[in-house]
């Protein structure tokens, strides 16, 4: 067993480390971002979202400031003007005086890798206010779920910069957009008439995600029908306040006061109920378990690729002679052999063999070039 006094002299060499990283490269441009610098500010987000060790260090040395801002995510069909209603959100909430920071997710093409990033072309009118600060993202290689693998990491950054609130907009996929549940303090759905089945197609998961429900585009014929279907459908557990349902026309602004204040309503209840603080640890498992998993299928891939294991693989589940649960199992071996249940054994099918055989090379042998042990 590690005792204490051991895990505190690792957490300090461990924050150490990460400070020494960050005062080489970064440190400058995190206090100039953290001073008020827009232009230090974007560089710092460009370098959160490349991802690897330089943005973790970044992450890390401002996660500590991260925890005041309100994170509401906004996420719901394509075609319901979910741009345009951000935009009006943001707008209210600088009236009220709040600092506000809107993350735009687009979607990238699988064919070009390039994303448009127009959502923020919808909220060009916000862009000169110096309390306002918009971030457009591509989901690049993210597993899906509406959101950027690195979507936390920057709201994190943006919420340590001062930003009162943080409006996290999807990509607009759909009923699997679920992954701004294990992003955002405040989860908005919004749907709008002449869609089709609307509740039905909300009842697939991502109705039950909502802490509020929006009809938008309500000047439209169908809207109170749809209005009073979302408040029988939308259910909540004992002890949490009924989802509100409000009706919006984003495009003049219409029941964006309404909407503004249910989102404070809820913010009140989370730190009120004590249930912030039960969703900030789940939020935070959550996180914590998917950049876990991330983090095990890149150190596998790459330990593979060197060693051709990887190729063996495919082509051993492509002819059928390994299912692809056995062949993971095989590739995560290579980045976890102390825990995995069993080690790369033959791809051809042969049962899986010890992690320190030489038919695990990779496992418990050297890392990959370019990867530490």
């Amino acid at each position: 067993m590690i005792g204490v006094a051991q895990r505190s002299r690792a957490s300090r060499s461990m924050k150490g480390a990460v400070a020494e990283a960050v005062q080489a490269a970064d440190a400058a441009l995190i206090d100039l971002a953290l001073a008020g610098d827009r232009r230090a500010l974007a560089r710092l987000l460009s370098v959160v979202e490349a991802g690897g060790a330089r943005s973790e260090a970044v992450v890390q040395v401002l996660y500590p400031r991260s925890g005041q801002a309100h994170v509401v995510g906004f996420t719901g069909a394509p075609g319901t003007g979910k741009s345009t209603l951000v935009g009006q959100v943001a707008r209210e909430l600088r009236q009220r005086g709040r600092r506000v920071a809107v993350i735009a997710v687009d979607p990238t093409s699988p064919f070009s890798g390039g994303a448009l990033l127009g959502d923020r072309l919808r909220m060009s009118g916000l862009a000169g206010d110096p309390d306002v600060f918009i971030r457009s993202m591509a989901t690049r290689a993210s597993s899906g779920g509406g959101l950027a693998e690195q979507t936390a990491a920057v709201a994190a950054v943006l919420a340590a910069a001062g930003f009162d609130a943080v409006l996290l907009e999807t990509v607009g996929a759909g009923q699997d957009e679920l992954a701004v549940a294990q992003e955002a303090q405040t989860v908005v759905v919004v749907t709008a008439p002449g869609l089709g089945d609307e509740v039905q197609a909300l009842k697939a998961g991502i109705l039950e995600i909502a802490d509020v429900l929006v009809v938008n585009k309500a000047d439209r014929e169908g809207a109170d029908r749809l209005a009073a279907e979302l408040r029988l459908a939308a259910g909540r557990p004992s002890g949490q306040p009924a989802v509100p349902v409000i009706k919006t026309v984003a495009t003049q602004g219409a029941g964006v006061v309404a909407l503004v204040e249910a989102l404070e309503a809820h913010h009140a209840w989370l730190e009120s109920s004590g249930r912030g603080r039960e969703r900030a640890a789940r939020l935070a498992e959550q996180q914590l378990l998917r950049w876990a998993a991330a983090k095990a299928v890149r150190r596998a891939r790459t330990r593979a690729a060197a060693t051709g294991v990887l190729a063996q693989l495919v082509e051993a589940v492509a002819a059928r002679r390994l299912a692809p649960a056995a062949a993971a199992e095989q590739l995560l071996a290579l980045a976890l052999p102390a825990i995995s249940g069993a080690a790369a054994g033959s791809v051809a099918g042969e049962p899986p063999r010890a992690p320190g055989s030489r038919a695990c090379a990779g496992s418990d042998g050297p890392a990959a070039p370019g990867e530490r042990p």
